[in-house]
């Protein structure tokens, strides 16, 4: 016997039609490329997207087609999420700060028909527009009067243009809820990007389970107001683009400029009380606001995700600025990867236990099975001391990378492989101790260098800590840390590592200590290991050239 339900597929262009006809007044605020600030509401942004989906069908895009953006968090780029996959035709959001080489392999290997681009990405596709083997069209995310006087992509379009020349009402195809919406490639740090392709289907369910954490209200009883910190090539901006219309709240986009003031503008402007992104942010900005002495008046809550934060970031956070800095697991391949909300019962705990709960990454998230295994496979305790590989499956989990590239993305039974070693506790809080690539084997036992992080970024003159595994001649490998100091900072070697003993075991403690200007990136904005390990390929401890007697 089957239940007699309607059977509605689970459809993308269902959420910006949603916010249309229910929270059409709703405001958007969104940096332009250009620095200006533009505001429409959900009402206006809808009949936008329905012209933007009649010009997609018009260039020829038919379903499967895939639509290449390289562009930033602007009120465009939003519109592209609905305009595009609503047809059935495919985004793939392309990120534009990986190498020319990347691009390429990237555009050409999802086979990419058109590529938007905006007034900071044009030099980037000028670059490599020669080489793309796919691409028939290109068009320019921008106003008329942006347009560039001279350009070498061949008959370039303008995005306002297209959209004036179309009708502002769009009759939405229903399809297959399985159907391609957008493409995301992983950052590539260790060999060539890898095609995670999202569904129609998967996409609305991971939007729901974030809902939980849109409501939990804000402090002062008005609406949340909600800011993706995270580009929109991350991982769909966490899904941010279809958070803030389901949830029927206010969407402010950041645009092109990171720079502490521009962020600091918009969350103090228009109010915001709930963002998202990497801790890379957070670092950066909460220098800022010691320098500068400013606070918050409205913002509670930042959702992290992509790197552990630092747990003196975290308190930091909390202590000095009111704002919970919450963490959850998550990439590319299972962007809602455990849910970033504490167990009922543990929010009035004491300030140092709610720091505890915070550093774990989230905890289980309804839709998601989870288990640990050790190296042979085998599967480990959930008692929150035993550590191994991390594996997942979900709804909404990425079951095989495009065209197979990259390896399997499952083991043996079916699970994915995430990369992440990590311990899981009997109620579901999941702790990440490293990723398998960068965990120091020394003597025959694992070093978290997560765990060596957070205890070196703990001093008030670190600004940012990494922690790589270097060759020993006895140990195998020994802990490297890697050191960015705060601005006007002194410290040295000696007096990091001896604040370092304190806190942890001693045949933990680094080696050795070297100081950068800048860390490495990757795309996504976490710390570069690979870049850092192939700098420091051929280091030699101290202990390591010093001759045993």
């Amino acid at each position: 016997m089957q239940g007699l339900m309607m059977d509605m597929p689970l459809m993308i262009s269902s959420i910006i039609r949603y916010a249309a006809e229910y929270h059409g007044s709703t405001p958007i605020v969104a940096r332009t490329i250009e620095g200006e600030l533009f505001r429409y509401d959900y009402r206006s942004a809808y009949a936008r997207i329905q012209r933007l989906a009649h010009a997609i069908e018009r260039l020829g895009m038919a379903p499967a087609d895939r639509v290449a953006t390289l562009a930033w968090n602007t009120h465009r780029h939003f519109e592209m999420f609905y305009g595009v996959t609503g047809t059935g035709a495919v985004l793939h959001t392309v990120n534009p700060r990986l190498y020319p080489e990347q691009l390429v392999y990237i555009i050409n290997h999802a086979e990419d028909r058109l590529l938007f681009v905006d007034g900071a990405t044009l030099p980037i596709a000028e670059q490599i527009a020669p080489r793309l083997e796919t691409v028939q069209g290109y068009v320019m995310m921008c106003a008329r009067e942006h347009m560039p006087a001279s350009t070498t992509l061949p008959n370039l379009l303008c995005y306002e243009d297209l959209l004036a020349a179309e009708p502002d009402t769009y009759v939405w195809p229903e399809f297959d809820e399985r159907s391609a919406s957008t493409i995301c490639y992983t950052s590539g740090t260790t060999g060539n990007p890898k095609g995670v392709v999202y569904s129609h289907r998967a996409a609305i369910l991971m939007t729901l389970q974030f809902m939980a954490f849109v409501h939990m209200g804000s402090r002062n009883g008005g609406p949340e107001v909600l800011m993706p910190m995270a580009p929109m090539f991350h991982g769909n901006a966490w899904q941010f683009p279809y958070l803030a219309p389901m949830a029927g709240t206010p969407l402010v986009l950041p645009g092109r400029n990171y720079e502490p003031d521009k962020l600091y503008e918009l969350l103090e402007g228009e109010r915001v009380t709930l963002t998202c992104g990497v801790p890379t942010f957070w670092l950066i900005l909460t220098e800022w606001l010691d320098r500068t002495g400013r606070k918050f008046s409205t913002l509670r809550t930042s959702l992290s995700s992509g790197s552990s934060p630092p747990r003196s970031l975290v308190e930091k956070m909390e202590r000095d600025y009111g704002v919970q800095l919450m963490q959850a697991w998550g990439m590319t391949e299972v962007i809602a990867g455990s849910t970033a909300l504490m167990k009922p019962g543990t929010a009035d705990l004491p300030f140092e236990q709610r720091i505890d709960q915070r550093m774990k990454s989230g905890r289980a998230m309804w839709g998601n099975r989870y288990r640990i295994v050790d190296d042979a496979g085998r599967a480990l305790p959930h008692d929150g001391v035993a550590f191994g590989h991390l594996r997942v499956k979900s709804p909404w989990a990425c079951s095989a990378y495009l065209k197979n590239e990259g390896g399997d993305a499952l083991d043996e039974d079916g699970w994915l492989k995430t990369g992440d070693i990590a311990t899981i506790g009997p109620e579901g809080h999941i702790s990440l101790t490293d990723r398998s690539k960068d965990v120091i084997k020394s003597g025959g036992e694992w070093i978290s260098t997560i765990e060596l992080e957070n205890i070196a970024s703990a001093h008030p003159e670190v600004l940012q800590a990494a922690v790589i595994g270097v060759a020993h001649p006895k140990w195998q490998e020994r802990p490297l840390l890697v050191v960015v100091r705060r601005t006007g900072s002194t410290l040295d070697r000696d007096t990091l590592l001896a604040f370092m003993r304190t806190r942890t075991a001693s045949w933990w403690v680094p080696d050795d200590v070297q100081f950068l200007d800048q860390m490495p990136v990757t795309g996504t904005g976490k710390i570069w290991k690979l870049k850092l390990r192939e700098q420091f390929r051929d280091y030699v401890l101290p202990e390591a050239a010093t001759p045993s007697r």
